[in-house]
């Protein structure tokens, strides 16, 4: 019974693949070809593809796979993973924002069309966007809450970034080293004490996104890296206190999650920014 319900899937998830071949290239680029010169044709058959037909097509495939563990990294729109978690930090908003302004790092616009639109014109020309939006992750069934990102020699394609969540303390208390821990929760209120889930990661440069080709940054493998720096520059500013590194994800296969590498800890700690200081962030 479960080899049939293996081959199933499996019969489900090719038909799901011919399914968009089909549709992709004998629909939508023969409509397009008839009617735009081929160039446009093209572009408007990619536009359509990779946003609109591969993304429902992939969240399909996920329901019929059954994915319904809730994994220790964040996922996509589409369901995917995408980055691993690997920090976290103690504070109220106002000392998360004023400890990352100290280390020289931006928030990130909230995603928009016109912030959308201005990181393309950023992108493409190669120049500085330093409170450049961030695509959408999820985590805890939300997006994420704030970011903050620090631009690598003025390139808007190439930046240390960090998304974060917050999830209260009672809550934390409660639920930390169980699977309930990562199930879906709503945000705390920014005045309120919190913990700051992040997930770090270093652009790189320009890609496609796995499976729908949706034009995203590249990002280095090395989420290790990103973490400790972030560490390291807040320790060196005296914005957090002692520092403990949890590993709550273990038996993840190889420490892998997408094309990452990692250790598995997440790094810890109270911020120490002071009240001045976080009034003014």
């Amino acid at each position: 019974m479960r080899l049939l319900r293996w081959l199933w899937r499996q019969a489900v998830i090719l038909g799901l693949g011919f399914f968009s071949v089909w549709i992709i290239v004998f629909v939508i680029f023969r409509i397009t070809d008839n009617r735009l010169p081929w160039i446009l044709a093209l572009a408007v058959t990619y536009g359509i593809a990779a946003y609109i037909v591969l993304p429902r097509v992939i969240r399909i495939g996920l329901k019929v796979i059954q994915r319904t563990r809730v994994p220790e990294y964040t996922t996509t729109g589409d369901g995917l993973p995408g980055d691993p978690v690997n920090i976290a930090l103690i504070g109220t908003l106002a000392e998360l924002r004023a400890g990352f302004a100290a280390i020289g790092w931006t928030e990130a616009d909230q995603l928009g069309l016109a912030s959308s639109w201005r990181m393309v014109r950023a992108f493409l020309l190669n120049r500085p966007y330093p409170s450049a939006p961030f695509s959408t992750l999820y985590l805890f069934g939300r997006g994420q809450d704030i970011g903050f990102q620090k631009p690598i020699n003025d390139s808007p394609r190439k930046r240390h970034h960090v998304r974060f969540w917050s999830l209260s303390l009672p809550r934390v208390e409660n639920t930390l080293g169980t699977p309930d821990f990562w199930l879906k929760s709503s945000r705390p209120p920014d005045s309120e004490r919190a913990l700051w889930i992040g997930a770090a990661t270093r652009d790189t440069g320009f890609a496609l996104t796995w499976l729908s080709f949706q034009i995203t940054h590249a990002t280095a493998a090395d989420t290790n890296a990103e973490r400790d720096l972030i560490v390291s520059e807040m320790t060196a500013r005296q914005l957090i206190g002692l520092v403990k590194a949890y590993d709550e994800r273990s038996e993840l296969p190889h420490k892998r999650v997408n094309h990452y590498h990692f250790d598995g800890d997440v790094s810890v700690a109270s911020l120490t920014v002071s009240d001045g200081a976080a009034a003014g962030g």
